[in-house]
């Protein structure tokens, strides 16, 4: 989801690293789940690039939809 938004910005990495204020290999490292500083910088990601994190219960009842 966020690689193809950020192919659709025609966006690097480098250039979405700079705008968070991270290293770009920190934003790697985050985008390919290595990194323990995932919620912080993951809720940048979402926030710059216009995504809206909703969360939905893992039995799959979509009925109670959180923000």
């Amino acid at each position: 989801m966020v690689r193809q938004e950020l192919e659709k910005r025609e966006m690097t990495q480098a250039e979405l690293a700079q705008v968070l204020g991270i290293e770009r290999a920190n934003l790697n490292r985050v985008l390919t789940g290595r990194s323990g500083k995932v919620p912080t910088v993951w809720q940048g990601i979402f926030d710059e690039l216009g995504f809206k994190v909703i969360i939905i219960p893992a039995d799959g009842d979509s009925r109670q939809k959180h923000e």
